[in-house]
């Protein structure tokens, strides 16, 4: 078996600790629903075994934020049978393998994590086994499917990289050539870093104690039109170029937005408001943001009040993504010789 031989499959997976927000549609979910029109197989899960490394939100408050992620989806175009959506917990390969994987990795590798010391800050003493170790099972979220392709923001990246490295490392050690692919990176657009409206050099964050700084996909037209109007900006026009954006993050975040959900690039954008004033950007911006987004909060509510609908969906996705799964899970476990009756 060589790598090309491993069918093109794109995974990608969303902790459901908290409310999506436009930073997640535009960077990831839009993405998502685009990738539905290739010849590739998708496959989209919600990982609710990663959710509780850090805080547990209860169990109506897991469940719910579990639901309300997978309604996101579905609302912003995602179809269920078109792509496989389910929720990591109802599929325990993930965990089998991730096992395999833990005695695979080095310490070495998972001291160089970055998130973790992001997560843990000066408290890393008192942080759970889970939130360390969990660069492995999210290299097993990706390699128990074989995927080929994961979308991945550049937050992202090094825990993609650090899945190569196991997968190299596991066919080198159980001399299995090539058994688990090399997936590679697909971080691509115009506003996959898309910022807080109150603050252009951080991350638009659902964790962000300010509501005003992130526009959310359960936000109604009004609400989103009112924090783009009070998105902080400076006094200075739009320039002639782009690189009159240069030292000056609210105004080139807010162009960015505009140029991804126009579909179009921020040179566009810049030639078109060229001079413009952010009194008549800004109320531009908030109408092509509730163009394209003020349907999503809409049809999440109306798949939110039935839960069990949202519940047959997600258990149907359980089931195609364990018959994927399992097979590469077994033809795993006889590579390292585990003895198991058939």
């Amino acid at each position: 078996m060589t790598e090309s031989t491993h069918q093109p499959r794109v995974f990608s997976g969303v902790q459901p600790t908290g409310g999506l927000t436009l930073g997640n549609y535009l960077g990831a979910v839009k993405r998502f629903v685009e990738m539905q029109d290739n010849a590739w197989q998708t496959i989209y899960c919600m990982v609710d075994q990663h959710s509780i490394t850090n805080a547990w939100a209860g169990r109506e408050g897991t469940a719910r934020a579990t639901r309300e992620v997978a309604a996101a989806f579905i609302a912003c175009g995602l179809d269920p049978a078109r792509s496989i959506l389910f929720n990591q917990s109802q599929v325990p390969a993930h965990s089998q393998l991730a096992w395999v994987f833990s005695c695979v990795a080095r310490m070495g590798w998972m001291n160089r994590m970055t998130q973790f010391k992001d997560k843990a800050g000066k408290n890393a003493e008192k942080a759970s086994l889970g939130l360390y170790a969990y660069p492995a099972l999210m290299a097993a979220d990706i390699l128990v499917y074989h995927a080929t392709h994961v979308p991945v923001g550049e937050d992202q990246k090094q825990h993609l990289e650090l899945a190569r490295d196991i997968a190299t490392k596991f066919n080198l050690d159980f001399e299995a050539p090539d058994f688990f692919p090399l997936p590679e990176p697909m971080i691509e657009g115009v506003a996959t870093r898309v910022m807080s409206l109150r603050d252009g050099t951080k991350k638009m964050s659902k964790s962000d104690p300010s509501d005003m700084s992130r526009i959310n996909l359960t936000d109604d037209a009004d609400t989103i039109s009112k924090k783009i109007r009070k998105a902080k900006t400076d006094p200075e026009p739009l320039p002639e170029t782009l690189d009159g954006l240069d030292d000056r993050p609210e105004a080139r975040n807010l162009v960015n937005i505009y140029a991804a959900l126009a579909e179009t690039t921020p040179e566009a954008v810049i030639a078109e408001y060229a001079g413009s004033q952010f009194g008549t950007f800004k109320p531009a911006l908030a109408d092509l943001a509730v163009e394209k987004m003020s349907h999503i909060s809409t049809r999440m509510a109306e798949l939110m009040s039935d839960p069990g609908e949202i519940d047959r969906i997600l258990g149907n996705g359980a089931d195609r993504a364990a018959e994927i799964a399992e097979p590469i899970l077994d033809r795993t476990y006889d590579i390292i010789g585990f003895v198991r009756s058939r």
